[in-house]
């Protein structure tokens, strides 16, 4: 089994696995949605407040925001600032972009680690309106920083070996040609 082959089943693994991710952020986007205007609604007209609402709604950002992570980083469409990459050229673009995604990893790695931290004494406990055990709760944060972790490893390896994996390579920069004016315009 070759390191490529094996990158290249990790990386359409990954791929599968975010767009089933992008799939159930947008389930989560809906259902916060649809429990933000009930609690508007039963607040304004019923006088009632809905503390299980504001909670499973909270859930919904989370997992919405974690979810969507690998889907995201692995088509180029996460936030980045791109003034520096933007002016450089062949291998040393690849090598600041390879840089930035092992950064990515690393924070990633960083941060899987003070959720078990975190988790190690806060799993004896439950979310107050729903009961929700906190395990519960984090998991689709801490599934998602781990998949956007993974994500950011295989494109920075990917990139220091020349070539990333397919499936997770952002496009190139769209060159920014000026805008054609008519004959006489200023």
């Amino acid at each position: 089994m070759t390191e490529q082959g094996l990158c290249g089943r990790v990386a359409s693994q990954l791929e599968r696995i975010s767009v089933l991710g992008l799939g159930l952020a947008v389930a989560c986007l809906g259902l916060m949605t649809a429990l933000v205007v009930l609690q508007v609604v039963a607040r304004n007209f019923f006088d009632l407040g809905l503390p299980w609402a504001d909670e499973l709604a909270r859930l919904s950002g989370i997992a919405l925001t974690f979810l969507a992570l690998p889907y995201l980083l692995a088509r180029g469409k996460h936030i980045a600032v791109e003034f520096l990459v933007g002016l450089l050229g062949g291998r040393r673009r690849r090598l600041v972009l390879a840089v930035a995604d092992l950064a990515v990893a690393l924070f990633c790695a960083l941060m899987l680690w003070g959720f078990v931290k975190f988790l190690g004494r806060a799993a004896a406990f439950s979310t107050p309106s729903l009961g929700l055990p906190n395990l519960v709760f984090y998991a689709p944060a801490f599934a998602g920083t781990l998949l956007l972790g993974l994500a950011a490893l295989l494109r920075g390896l990917g990139r220091l070996a020349g070539a990333a994996p397919r499936a997770l390579e952002p496009p190139e920069p769209e060159s920014r040609a000026p805008e054609a004016r008519e004959p006489g315009a200023p």
